[in-house]
C-alpha cells in the first residue's frame, strides 16, 4: 500500500493552528497527554488478553518507555499497548471524530486566562493535538496486538497529513517529536531534558498504573573507550505505580489525589472534595471519589459519558461503569477496586449484579452524606456544589425513592426571605409563621417573574416565606415529592389559597355578603367564558392585581404541560380557574356594569380582557392574540 496523504478536517486544521502558535503558558502538560494515552492503550491490551486467551500479543512486560535525543531533538513516548489499525489511525488522529471539536475551538477563543485555556485540552479530548505545541513534526507508529502490520502517521500540523504500511514496527504505539528550539521566553523548554522530563512525570503522571520508563544516561568510560563495568545499566522508573486508593490517607498528599482527579476527569480544576471508601468482610472493595468543584460542559448533553472507573484486583476493567452511581451522580468521578468480581464481566451482568448493586447503594449513600456534612461543616464550598449540580441532584427526587429524603435534606433553593441566600427545606420550615401549616413554592422561568407574580401578593403581605423554584426539574419532582417532615409541600398558583385559618364573625359575615354580591357576575363570567376556564371566583390570595388564573388542585401545570409535549408526549387539555380581586376597582366596576346592563355587549369584551391580562400576568400564552389586540384597541380608542 502507498503512502496516503489527507487534508486534515477543517476544525482539525484550526485546532492545530491554535495549538502550534498559539496561547499555553504551561506547554509541559503534552507529555501528561502522551502518556495518559499510552497508559490507555496498556489497560485495553491486559483487558483484551484476558478476554481473549488466543490474543498473540506479549502482556509480560507492559510499560510506557520515554526515549530522547539531545542531537537530533526528538522525543518519543512509547507503549507496547493495544495500537491501531490503519482505519484507526486515520479515524482517531485524522479527522478527530469528536462532537466535541468546535465546542473547545469557541471555549478556547473565551478562555479568559492561561489556566483556564490548558485546562481545555485534557477536556475536550484531543489531548494528542497538545504534542504540536511544542513539535514542528509528530510522527506515529502504531501495530495493533495479535496483527503483523502496522502503520505509520506523520503530519507537521500545516493542513495536511501521510499515513503508510510498516512491516517492522513493534506491537503498541510510539509518538516521536521533532522538538521546536528551547526558547524560555515562549515557555518552550528542553524536553530532551532528564531533570524535565522527571519532573512533568512526577507531577502529572506519578500514579499511572503503568511503569514510565527512561533509558540511563550513558555511561561513563574508561580510557579504553568500554563501559566501566561491561553492562548495560537498568532503565529509570520515573512513577511509583501506587494505586491512591490502595494507600492510607496519611500516606496520601492532596495534590496526589489532585493529580489523580485530572488524570481521569480531564479536568484542570482541583477537586471540591475527596472521597475514600474501604469495605472489607465477605465483599471488599476500595472506591476514591471526587466532587468536581465546577460542572464539565456537556453535562446535559444526551452523549455525556457517565460512570466511574471500574478496577477488579488492580486490574483496569471499564472505563465508565455507569451501573456503580445512578444519572443524577453523572458529575462525580473516581475509581472503584473491587475483590470478588470476575475479571470478564460485562456491561449487561453488571446491572444485575447482587455485588454491583450493594457497591451502588454504599456509593449513593457515601456521596449525599458527604454533601451533608460539607453543608455543615464548609458551607462555602457547599454553596459551589450545588450552584453547579443541585439542578441534576435534584433529578434524583424523580428516580430514587430510596434517598429521596437525603436529597431533600442537601437541597437548597431561592426563597422570598432573602434575596443573595437560598434556604435548606429545614431552614424553612425552622422559619414557618405560627399557626402555618404548609410550605409554600411557585415554580417558574425566573425568580423576577415569580415575585412579580399576582399569586405572591396576599403571601407577600401576610409574611409567608415562599420556595421560588425556577430550574426544569423543579416542574416535575414537586408534583411527586408531597410532604418534608409531616409538612405539605403546595403551590400558591394551584387549588384555593386558605390563608385565613382563625375568622372572626364579622370577617365571616363580610366574605359572604361579598359573595352573594358577586354571585350573579361569577356566574355570567363563567358561562360567557366556559370555554376557556372551569370556573370563576373570588380569590383570597390577590391584594393588587384584579385577576389572576390558578391550576385546580389535582391538574398539571401548562409549564409541565409544554415540557411534555416538547418531548413528544401530549397531555389532555385541563381548563382552569379564574380568580377575581372583589377589592379591585376594574373588578367592582364590572359587577356594578353587570348588575344594571346584563344585556350590555361590551361587557363580555371586558370579561374576555380580563382573562387575557391575567393570562399574561402570569407568562402565558393567549389562545388569540388577535382578538385580544382588538379588543384592547377599540377600548383605548373610545378613553381618547
Amino acid at each position: 500500500m502507498p503512502t496516503e496523504t489527507f487534508e486534515f478536517q477543517v476544525e482539525a486544521r484550526q485546532l492545530l493552528q491554535m495549538m502550534i502558535h498559539s496561547i499555553y503558558s504551561n506547554k509541559d502538560v503534552f507529555l501528561r497527554e502522551l502518556i495518559s494515552n499510552a497508559s490507555d492503550a496498556l489497560d485495553k491490551l491486559r483487558l483484551e488478553a484476558l478476554r481473549d486467551e488466543s490474543l498473540d500479543a506479549d502482556v509480560s512486560d507492559l510499560h510506557i518507555a520515554i526515549e530522547t535525543d539531545g542531537e537530533a531533538r526528538t522525543l518519543t513516548v512509547r507503549d507496547n499497548g493495544i495500537g491501531m489499525s490503519h482505519d484507526e489511525v486515520v479515524q482517531l488522529i485524522g479527522t478527530i471524530a469528536n462532537s466535541g471539536t468546535a465546542k473547545f475551538l469557541q471555549e478556547l477563543k473565551q478562555a479568559k486566562d492561561a489556566a483556564t485555556a490548558e485546562g481545555l485540552i485534557g477536556q475536550f479530548g484531543v489531548g494528542f493535538y497538545a504534542a504540536f505545541m511544542v513539535a514542528d513534526e509528530v510522527t506515529l507508529v502504531t501495530r495493533p496486538a495479535g496483527q503483523s502490520e502496522g502503520t505509520r502517521w506523520s503530519s507537521t500540523g500545516e493542513g495536511t497529513y501521510t499515513v503508510e504500511p510498516v512491516q517492522d514496527a513493534p506491537q503498541g504505539t510510539a509518538v516521536t517529536l521533532r522538538l521546536k528550539p528551547v526558547d524560555q521566553e515562549d515557555q518552550l523548554f528542553d524536553y530532551t531534558s532528564r531533570w524535565k522530563i522527571r519532573e512533568i512525570v512526577k507531577r502529572y503522571s506519578d500514579f499511572i498504573t503503568w511503569p514510565v520508563r527512561m533509558a540511563p544516561e550513558a555511561p561513563a568510560e574508561d580510557k579504553e573507550g568500554d563501559a566501566e563495568d561491561g553492562k548495560a545499566p537498568e532503565p529509570e522508573t520515573l512513577n511509583s505505580m501506587k494505586a491512591l486508593w490502595a494507600r492510607s490517607r496519611d500516606e496520601v498528599s492532596d495534590e496526589e489525589y489532585h493529580e489523580l482527579y485530572k488524570h481521569i476527569s480531564h479536568d484542570w480544576s482541583d477537586p471540591l472534595e475527596t472521597l475514600r471508601m474501604q469495605a472489607e468482610g465477605t465483599f471488599e472493595y476500595q472506591a476514591l471519589l471526587f466532587l468536581p468543584s465546577r460542572a464539565p460542559q456537556d453535562l446535559f448533553a444526551r452523549e455525556h459519558r457517565r460512570g466511574v472507573q471500574l478496577y477488579v484486583k488492580r486490574v483496569f476493567i471499564m472505563d465508565h461503569c455507569e451501573a456503580l452511581l445512578p444519572e443524577y451522580l453523572r458529575f462525580v468521578k473516581g475509581v472503584v477496586d473491587a475483590q470478588d468480581l470476575s475479571l470478564n464481566v460485562s456491561r449487561e451482568i453488571l446491572q444485575q449484579d447482587r455485588q454491583i448493586q450493594l457497591m451502588h447503594r454504599r456509593l449513593v449513600k457515601k456521596v449525599l452524606s458527604t454533601v451533608k456534612e460539607m453543608m455543615a461543616q464548609r458551607p462555602e464550598n457547599y454553596a459551589t456544589f450545588w450552584g453547579e449540580f443541585g439542578r441534576v441532584v435534584k433529578e434524583g427526587l424523580l428516580s430514587d425513592h430510596e434517598n429521596r429524603d437525603a436529597i431533600l435534606r442537601i437541597a437548597s433553593f431561592p426563597t422570598t426571605h432573602d434575596q443573595e441566600k437560598p434556604a435548606t427545606l429545614q431552614q424553612y420550615v425552622e422559619r414557618m409563621k405560627e399557626g402555618q401549616e404548609h410550605i409554600y413554592f411557585m415554580t417558574g422561568e425566573s425568580r423576577t417573574a415569580i415575585e412579580n407574580s399576582p399569586h405572591m401578593e396576599a403571601f407577600r403581605d401576610k409574611g409567608y416565606e415562599v420556595l421560588l423554584l425556577t430550574d426544569p426539574v423543579d416542574e416535575v419532582w414537586v408534583e411527586t415529592v408531597p410532604e418534608f417532615d409531616g409538612k405539605e409541600l403546595r403551590s400558591i398558583a394551584k387549588g384555593e389559597a386558605d390563608l385565613a385559618k382563625e375568622e372572626s364573625e364579622e370577617d365571616k359575615a363580610e366574605r359572604e355578603k361579598r359573595q352573594e354580591d358577586f354571585a350573579g357576575l361569577l356566574s355570567w363570567m363563567t358561562e360567557r367564558l366556559g370555554e376557556e376556564v372551569k370556573e370563576v371566583r373570588l380569590s383570597s390570595r390577590l391584594t393588587v392585581s384584579p385577576a389572576c388564573v390558578v391550576s385546580d388542585t389535582d391538574d398539571v401545570t401548562p409549564a409541565l404541560r409544554n415540557m411534555y409535549r416538547a418531548m413528544g408526549q401530549e397531555l389532555p387539555e385541563a381548563k382552569r380557574i379564574l380568580e377575581l380581586n372583589p377589592g379591585h376597582p376594574l373588578v367592582e366596576g364590572l359587577r356594578k356594569a353587570h348588575a344594571e346592563r346584563p344585556d350590555d355587549a361590551d361587557l363580555a369584551g371586558t370579561a374576555e380582557l380580563l382573562h387575557g391580562m391575567a393570562l399574561l400576568a402570569e407568562g402565558g400564552e393567549l389562545s388569540d392574540p388577535a382578538r385580544f389586540t382588538k379588543l384592547v384597541a377599540e377600548r383605548l380608542e373610545r378613553a381618547l
